[in-house]
């Protein structure tokens, strides 16, 4: 790690506070944490505000290094780091900005049933069918078996391809960051180790944090926003959270060792090794964009082909046409990518390569790179809490490009290892107790379940109040979960 000095950040206003330049040495530009006090302690507890000093040593970084509320000690990146280099100025790529999940991601879908009348009647029913329809578990195969050549289409053209093979709609698309694909995929890129990895799992949740939660609209504070994402109060809605499984994992780590090689020839040095970078103008940098492009677009697919098996699990408990339903697509954004993108920087538009790990892209109303129906109320962020926990829904505001390059909190974020997790508590008694609270779990490994409890991660409701307190976003509802299929 870097070597760091004993001066502590600077508290700049009620929700922000500034690392100076110096307290990491090399550091370029000022660190930033977005954080209220009980959150930014939290952050210095875990290191993660030495790494946030660390990231502003990057070779041609502007602005600031950045922390959403959300943030936690994470590779080489903290999760929930933020960071921008520009393409004019010797700026860099690095994976670890990225992470390991490449595109892990959130997607929510509203239905037209109530809970109270509709669904908590059926309500074991139902979480038994998602449970037996979503596949899920460490190296498990997914719900869409692939040949060679059709992976290579998933890679090129991300939820396109598997809207084309009949797992979905073209109004997912068209409620998807990206319209479902990634701009400059270059999937010869990915090695053939990835793609062994990757092939057998497209339709599946993997582990960890991921998961399918059945959840209710519990309460709508923009009722204007509400109303276009079609949120309903006491609807039924379902949240999907899964990423690029093995070929994600695999491409973050080939492409680690091979710019982890070239930096010292190259005469990049970063105070701790897992910020491994290279110049966006070099070879190995559009090597690593192609292949994040392309194993992005997996993630992509796999929350489509996800999104279909719910629908599936809807129909044969309720017995009517998932579209009869109302199960629609409110949106589907990554929160693990690098992203070239335009921004205003002391005064003038540059082009930027932006670095979000474990942070969501919010754009305010009027940009054009949120989607039509959505672009008078801004982009639209779904924020999952932990497991037990309410989940929110923000959109992103016209001050978030100013103040974080558009980008703002991804989830709760971890407030514990998941060692300490499972010291606390076993999975079987986590399950007996969210059940006595009306939150039904699918069966599962209990073992690792406890890995994933609600005390292991911090108070979503502060988070998003942090958020918006700081100008990151507005909440526009709060979802409460009412059963969870954990991966």
């Amino acid at each position: 790690m870097g070597n760091v000095n004993t001066v502590e950040p600077r508290r700049v206003s009620a929700y922000e506070w500034e690392i100076a330049v110096g307290t990491v040495a090399g550091m370029r530009v000022p660190g930033k944490i977005f954080a209220s006090e009980s959150l930014f302690r939290k952050a210095l507890e875990d290191r993660a505000v030495e790494q946030v000093a660390n990231v502003a040593t990057l070779p041609g970084i502007v602005g600031f290094s950045m922390a959403m509320p959300d943030v936690h000690w994470g590779y080489g990146f903290p999760i929930g780091g933020v960071a921008a280099t520009a393409v004019d100025d010797d700026g860099v790529i690095s994976p670890g900005g990225v992470g390991f999940d490449i595109g892990c991601g959130v997607r929510l879908l509203r239905t037209d049933l109530s809970f109270e009348e509709e669904v908590r009647p059926r309500l074991r029913e139902l979480v038994d069918a998602l449970g037996r329809g979503i596949p899920r578990g460490v190296g498990g195969a997914g719900a869409m078996p692939l040949s060679r050549d059709d992976l290579e289409e998933v890679l090129r053209t991300g939820a396109r391809a598997a809207v084309a093979r009949g797992a979905g709609w073209d109004e997912d698309l068209e409620c998807s960051e990206d319209a479902g694909t990634l701009p400059d995929p270059a999937p010869h890129f990915v090695s053939d180790r990835a793609k062994e990895r990757g092939v057998t799992q497209l339709g599946s949740l993997g582990a960890g944090n991921h998961f399918v939660e059945l959840q209710v609209v519990d309460e709508v504070r923009d009722e204007q926003a509400a109303a276009v994402m079609g949120l309903l109060p006491g609807a039924a809605c379902v949240m999907i959270h899964s990423g690029s499984r093995g070929i994600g994992h695999q491409t973050c780590t080939d492409s680690l060792r091979s710019i982890d090689r070239i930096m010292k020839p190259l005469g990049i040095e970063v105070p701790d090794r897992q910020l491994a970078c290279v110049p966006l103008s070099h070879e190995q940098a559009q090597r690593y964009l192609g292949a994040m492009d392309a194993a992005g677009n997996f993630a992509k697919a796999n929350r489509q082909v996800l999104t279909h098996e719910v629908r599936r699990a809807f129909e044969s408990v309720f017995g009517g046409e998932a579209r009869k339903l109302g199960i629609f697509t409110v949106y589907d954004v990554s929160h693990n990518l690098a992203k070239m993108e335009e921004h205003e920087v002391d005064g003038r538009r540059r082009t930027l390569c932006v670095h979000r790990k474990g942070a969501t892209r919010a754009f305010g109303p009027g940009n054009p790179d949120v989607p039509v129906r959505y672009r008078d109320i801004g982009q639209p962020v779904i924020v999952p809490g932990s497991m037990g926990t309410a989940s929110f829904v923000m959109t992103g505001t016209r001050g978030t490009d100013r103040l974080s390059f558009g980008s703002t909190c991804h989830g709760a974020g971890r407030a514990m290892s998941r060692t300490q997790a499972k010291r606390r508590m076993t999975g079987a008694e986590l399950k007996r107790e969210l059940e006595s609270r009306g939150i039904l779990v699918a069966k599962s490994h209990l073992k690792l379940l406890s890995e994933e409890a609600p005390y292991a991660y911090k108070d979503a409701d502060q988070v998003v109040e942090t958020c918006e307190g700081a100008g990151l976003g507005r909440i526009v509802a709060r979802l409460r979960p009412v059963g969870v299929v954990k991966g």
